[in-house]
């Protein structure tokens, strides 16, 4: 068997890459370097590859590198017992999943007491040898079993011999990495999971899991959305699950892989296959396949709640501007927050919409009061309890008193737990926990990422069953998405929480408080080469985090995409193309200067041979020249600004006024894999279901849509009874 190919051209060819590509991502990795400094500063070693498949690299290495380790030690352990062969090695080390790896080892593993080893204690073995190898001379299984009846070893009649010679070859077969293949395909194939209610479950758990009450459907097919409610239902005791499949092709399977037909001991043979399949192989591939596919699931969703996670943080932020911002409430009242363009609070107010007129009067004139006396043009209501009433009452002072304002309604998912955090203390150590939400209301409206960053992904409401998957295996995957849109956004040096600071590139929990400790003793940066007076942050540290972090100082250069490294070069080119640096950069930046460099640029950018000839003076690559070119055209530019803006309203939508082909805009809130819902306006989302996102068939809503964006939608049905709205992508067509 020829030697397997090295682990960087497996994964290339996993990914459809170049080889040299995979080798170079492994190199940088192995050397430290993190994924977003990869991606946008050494895009000349990697062939311009970008995040997500440097995160596949990164991910088909640590599976790769795990496989190669368990080899390693089962054949250490093979060793040990004397029992690797030349062969059995190269199966080893042709493995391609630990699945097969371990199927290989399962003879070999230490076993506790069975059937199989009490028989071989009694010293059945050689029969058992001699039947599984078809050793005809053995004659007839009656006569040769009498040689074995031994009462001192419990073995008093032919029936008990031929028993346990079968329990020896039950187990070989189960443990056959061959029989076992294919069995495991057999059920792939053929697998059906039915679910059945438990009478015990209470009848609001019940309803809860009507769906599934009596549900049956091929494995293989489940979608994983109805996959992890089957677990979630089986956990909490409501429904029953079993795995049914195809005995017979199994069997059959089994008996070719053997060769039964043609044995002399083909009834004996086809007997222990059937029991190995009932007692060891079902029971262990159904539970297999079963962990398999909610892997799959538990991965579709973590996907899932990173894309509409990365979505969420990358809405764009509002326009410097004064926010008021609504925490609706009854009983306790709306917390209200007046917050500048930077997030300082300026006012804190409680205001009660519950009661007579005479108290909702009030409270209509606090908010004209406060808009009036602010320069208020946008009012953020939280979209918790009461947030219906609370938007009836701003909708009615717009209308009558302030036609210049509008509103808007601000998903408050986790706003509860950061108010209540240590964070949140630390910022606003004089409030208490609802003043600090309703401040948190107003500052995911001006900057979603800086305040978002505060919260623990899982709490943001925007994903699928997070609660049915492995905490850990969350967290990691959702802290690599936010470490990726803060390093995609870049973060100011001197404005930052600690909170964005942790997940720039390089940095970490107590590095990013070292920073914001930094400020407060010493002042603002001047400079990115101040950096590495904070104490823990050397060269190397400094060349991970410097290009993601801006700064408005004494280099002009910092406030750009332009890594440090780089500022030699850049200044080179400038000097050749004639172009001030001080004319393109900070407050004395010209747009006659930009646009001459535009128009350079245009013309360098057009002639290959140009880029090549201007990229080696300047001794860089010409993707890097690239990028300097752009990050000197567009210095400091923020990529959420590109993104449309936010649904803002002026008015409020009654469900009363609702009928079917009414078209709407609205915001989508999350994206599921049966379709999105969509915020309109009403006190609930609606739901545009997959059917009706396109003409053509979708497999994917995120083909279509993402959170954050404004779309347009038509009613497509509605529910009085339960008040639910069903909206549509398509423009209906119009009636004859």
């Amino acid at each position: 068997m020829p030697s397997p190919a090295p682990l960087t051209d497996r994964i290339a060819q996993a990914l459809q890459l170049r080889p040299a590509q995979v080798e170079a991502a492994v190199r940088l990795l192995d050397e430290g370097n993190t994924i977003p400094f990869i991606t946008r500063y050494r895009k000349e070693a990697t062939g311009n590859l970008d995040e997500e498949k440097l995160r596949l690299i990164s991910e088909e290495l640590t599976s790769g590198r795990q496989l190669e380790e368990r080899a390693s030690a089962i054949t250490r352990l093979l060793q040990q017992q004397q029992q690797l062969t030349p062969e059995l090695e190269a199966s080893i080390r042709g493995a391609t999943s630990l699945k097969q790896l371990e199927d290989l080892y399962l003879p070999f593993r230490p076993k506790r007491k069975t059937r199989a080893t009490i028989a071989r204690q009694r010293g059945l073995e050689p029969l058992a040898t001699r039947i599984l190898h078809d050793d005809r001379t053995l004659g007839d299984l009656q006569q040769a079993a009498k040689s074995f009846i031994s009462t001192e070893q419990g073995l008093n009649s032919v029936e008990e011999v031929l028993s346990g010679a079968q329990d020896i070859i039950v187990e070989w077969i189960s443990e056959n990495s061959a029989v076992r293949e294919a069995c495991r395909q057999v059920l792939r194939q053929t697998g059906r999971l039915q679910s059945t209610g438990i009478e015990k479950a209470t009848p609001q758990m019940q309803a809860e899991y009507r769906d599934y009450l009596d549900f049956s459907d091929m494995i293989m097919k489940i979608p994983p959305h109805r996959l992890l409610a089957l677990n979630r239902g089986e956990r909490e005791e409501v429904l029953r699950i079993k795995v049914s499949w195809d005995k017979h092709r199994a069997q059959f399977v089994t008996g070719k892989i053997l060769n039964v037909d043609a044995r002399c001991y083909n009834q004996f043979m086809n007997e222990a296959i059937a029991e190995a399949l009932e007692r060891h192989l079902l029971p262990s591939l159904d539970r297999e396949l079963r962990k398999d596919v909610t892997l799959k699931a538990e991965k579709h969703a973590i996907d899932v709640f990173a894309r509409n996670l990365r979505n969420l943080l990358l809405q764009p932020p509002l326009s410097p501007q004064r926010v008021l911002a609504i925490d609706p409430g009854l009983r306790t009242g709306c917390k209200l927050a007046v917050l500048n363009e930077t997030g300082d609070v300026l006012a804190l107010d409680v205001v009660y919409i519950t009661g007579n007129a005479d108290r909702q009067l009030e409270a209509r004139n606090k908010i004209v009061q406060l808009v009036r006396e602010h320069g208020i043009k946008t009012i953020a209501i939280g979209n918790g309890t009461a947030c219906r009433e609370t938007e009836e009452l701003v909708a009615q002072a717009i209308r009558d008193e302030l036609p210049d304002v509008h509103y808007i309604i601000v998903n408050e998912a986790g706003a509860s737990i950061y108010s209540a955090s240590t964070i949140a203390r630390e910022e606003f150590p004089e409030l208490d926990a609802t003043a600090r939400g309703t401040i948190s209301i107003a500052r995911r409206l001006l900057d979603p990422l800086s305040e978002l960053v505060k919260i623990e992904p899982q709490h943001l409401g925007v994903g699928m069953y997070q609660h049915d998957i492995p905490p850990k295996q969350l967290k990691s995957a959702l802290d690599g998405v936010v470490e990726s849109c803060v390093n995609y956004v870049g973060v100011d040096l001197n404005t930052a929480s600690a909170s964005l600071l942790r997940y720039v590139s390089g940095l970490n929990q107590l590095l990013a408080k070292r920073i914001v400790d930094r400020r407060k003793v010493r002042g603002p940066f001047r400079n990115r080469a101040e950096l590495l007076e904070v104490q823990g942050i050397g060269p190397t540290i400094f060349t991970q985090a410097a290009g993601f972090l801006k700064v408005a100082g004494s280099e002009p250069l910092d406030g750009t995409w332009i890594h440090p490294e780089s500022y030699p070069a850049t200044k080179t080119l400038l000097e050749k193309l004639q172009v001030p640096l001080v004319e393109l950069t900070g407050e004395n930046s010209t747009n006659l200067w930009r646009s001459q460099l535009l128009q350079q640029a245009e013309q360098i950018k057009q002639q290959p041979t140009e880029l090549e000839r201007l990229a080696s003076d300047v001794h860089v690559g010409m993707e890097t020249l690239r990028d300097i070119l752009d990050s000197l055209l567009r210095p400091g530019r923020d990529p959420r600004l590109d993104l449309p803006k936010p649904v803002f309203r002026q008015d409020i939508l009654r469900f009363e006024d609702l009928a079917e082909g009414v078209e709407l805009e609205g915001t989508i809130l999350n994206v599921v894999d049966f379709g999105a819902f969509v915020d309109i306006g009403l006190k609930d989302s609606a739901l545009i279901h997959v059917s009706k996102m396109s003409n053509q068939f979708i497999r994917n809503p995120h083909e279509i849509v993402s959170v954050g964006d404004r779309v347009t939608v038509w009613v497509a049905d509605i529910d009085k009874e339960r008040r639910r709205v069903g909206l549509s992508l398509i423009r209906p067509q119009p009636s004859l």
